[in-house]
């Protein structure tokens, strides 16, 4: 018999093998008790406000609403509830958003079973927890280059495939400045092409 308090856990996800795999994980812990199950973020409030969990485990990419909204509507009315995103993604908007929202973990669905158990009481005790990817992410967004707004403007019809001359006319300036932004550009990137500038701009997130 386990020492420790009893975790209510509620489970968020649309797919019901990830459901039913997560309850059969919780069911294996004596200090865990699943209390819910939700299949968007939708039903994840309603849920959340009627069971009273002490972690949500919470999927981000769902129909109706996703899973950084939901989380952000958890935390206001239920500011107790701890939220935990529980994810094949570690794209660094939905890291951060994920974050902002006010959830204290972030693992990915290839987490082993210590670290999700380890997560959710540590969770519990108010203590956040972010797996190795998603603090990639977020070192990668602290170490994004800055560009300035006309950078960026220039960058994002890099992406979309014109030339500097097409860039030119779309921006009403002349081609010598756009080949002083793209250079700018790739020195800022450590890029040594405009594809490679693009690749780069991607991975940074700095692209509209």
């Amino acid at each position: 018999m386990s020492s420790r308090p009893t975790i209510r856990v509620m489970v968020v996800d649309d797919h019901q093998m990830v459901r039913n795999g997560l309850a059969m994980f919780i069911k294996g812990f004596d200090d865990l008790e699943l209390v819910g199950e939700a299949a968007d973020g939708d039903e994840a409030i309603r849920l959340c406000s009627e069971v009273q969990p002490d972690v949500v485990l919470m999927d981000i990419v769902m129909p109706n609403r996703d899973g950084i909204s939901a989380t952000r509507e958890i935390r206001q009315r239920c500011p107790n509830v701890r939220v935990i995103a529980l994810t094949s993604f570690a794209e660094t908007g939905q890291v951060k958003g994920m974050l902002q929202a006010g959830a204290i973990g972030y693992l990915l669905k290839d987490a082993s079973v210590d670290e999700l158990v380890d997560a959710i009481r540590a969770a519990c005790e108010g203590r956040p927890t972010l797996g190795w990817r998603a603090t990639q992410a977020l070192i990668n967004t602290e170490l994004a280059p800055e560009l300035t707004e006309r950078e960026r403007e220039v960058l994002n019809l890099m992406a979309d495939g014109l030339t500097n001359r097409q860039i030119a006319a779309r921006l009403n300036i002349s081609t010598n400045t756009v080949n002083s932004h793209v250079r700018n550009i790739l020195s800022k990137l450590g890029a040594a092409n405009r594809t490679e500038a693009v690749v780069t701009a991607r991975k940074h997130d700095l692209l509209d």
